[in-house]
């Protein structure tokens, strides 16, 4: 009775069109309803301390070296630096895009901002070049799925506050994850390609090549610092954070010069406002946490799922199901903050570990960003780019197929994902 009251008031809240942090709220309090302990001072002091915690800090800053890295030229040079590096290759345009992917994930961990970006840099070049809009629009928006896994990554972060588990651990373990899945859709836009008879740009020479590079090298040094700094022990993800923000800011404005002191303040503006709108949903979230493990909903999830636990295969496979499907109806910050509470404890009596199980959670919501009809990053190329969605849709398809088909080969080989991990620890 009481996981169908949580979920009865949590989608029906949703259903009445509530936005996700109030339905939240109102789960956690008619839980406390049922119960029989509904106390309003609790209410508010599960919603403080939910925002009050020393790792989430790093979500505001990340956001706010998001949005300078984008304004301040920071994007726009290791797109060039890609094109001069693979923009000549049949379809280079495509490779262009991943490559740029890979390397701005690795600055700025926000799905929703690498794909805006991408969007406005690569999609009219790609579409002026004869590509087909939609099949670009559909590369550009996959490959911004790649942007909370490649460290550093906020997903990882509100994970790591949810579930306990060491950010720093999380950060390293999805580099390679990240990588594989920017090599699964390098093969799918060569196939998707292979048959175009489009003339790509000349080869850049050595010399122009270097020198994008050396244009760039500011901009590279960022995700360096960070992964250097964290492997060392340096600094905290927390820390690592502001020095992002520092070290954006400080690049944009000293060394580039492109950010000007009023686009500066619409910068914050920008970053406070999505700060605020992500921290209210993990504060409403807590709500929903503290009232779970009150109720004793995971002892009763994991009576109901006994026989997979001695198969961590089969219930790993299970859980990804049930992710793929709760992706296409949510965002991927209120499906982290709901299930992982869930989760966890089954995860810990089928023996999984966590950190190998928070990089496949954080890759099959980041997949749901793409998944209509409510994916986050469709609804951002197809208004950055002009499209309709159903075109965007349309054009994603092929590349996220092969995305879920790399997940679920994580999910049968998790050494793809732990060896790697523990030679970056």
């Amino acid at each position: 009775m009481t996981i169908a009251v949580f979920l009865g008031a949590l989608l029906g809240a949703m259903a009445l069109g509530i936005p996700i942090a109030f339905s939240l709220l109102l789960c956690g309090a008619a839980l406390m309803w049922h119960m029989d302990m509904f106390d309003a001072q609790i209410l508010a002091q599960n919603v403080i301390e939910g925002s009050n915690s020393f790792p989430l800090l790093a979500v505001p800053f990340f956001m706010l070296a998001g949005e300078i890295m984008n304004t301040g030229g920071l994007s726009r040079r290791i797109v060039d630096f890609a094109m001069a590096l693979v923009g000549h290759i049949r379809g280079g345009l495509g490779y262009v895009t991943i490559l740029a992917a890979c390397l701005l994930s690795a600055l700025s961990g926000s799905a929703v901002a690498d794909a805006a970006a991408l969007t406005s840099l690569l999609l009219p070049m790609m579409v002026k070049a004869g590509h087909d809009k939609a099949r670009s629009g559909g590369l550009i928006a996959a490959c911004g799925v790649i942007g909370p896994i490649i460290p550093p990554s906020i997903g990882f972060v509100i994970f790591g506050v949810a579930a306990n588990v060491s950010i720093s651990k999380l950060f390293l373990a999805g580099i390679m994850p990240g990588v594989v899945l920017g090599a699964g859709l390098w093969i799918t836009w060569w196939w998707l390609t292979r048959k175009e008879q489009l003339s790509p740009p000349p080869k850049q020479p050595l010399s122009e090549v270097m020198a994008a590079l050396r244009r760039a090298t500011w901009a590279l040094m960022l995700p360096v610092i960070i992964l250097v700094g964290l492997r060392m022990g340096v600094f905290t993800p927390t820390e690592a954070a502001v020095v992002a923000a520092v070290y954006a800011l400080f690049v944009a404005t000293v060394i580039y010069r492109e950010l000007s002191f009023k686009q500066l303040c619409d910068v914050f503006v920008a970053s406070a406002k999505t700060t605020s709108v992500v921290m209210f949903l993990v504060a409403a979230a807590m709500v929903s946490a503290w009232m779970i493990t009150v109720a004793n909903l995971p002892d009763q999830v994991i009576s109901l799922l006994q026989p997979l636990l001695d198969s961590p295969t089969l219930l790993m496979l299970a859980i990804m199901v049930l992710c793929m499907i709760v992706g296409t109806a949510m965002d991927m910050t209120p499906t982290i903050l709901i299930l992982t509470p869930v989760l966890m404890p089954l995860i810990k009596a089928a023996g999984i570990d966590p950190v190998y199980f928070g990089v496949l959670f954080i890759i099959n919501n980041s997949i749901g960003l793409v998944t209509p009809p409510v994916g986050t990053v469709l609804n951002v190329v197809a208004g950055v780019g002009r499209m309709r969605m159903d075109d965007v849709t349309r054009g994603v398809m092929p590349f996220m197929a092969v995305q879920f088909v790399v997940m679920f080969l994580m999910v049968l080989f998790p050494s793809i994902v732990m060896v790697p991990a523990h030679w970056f620890y």
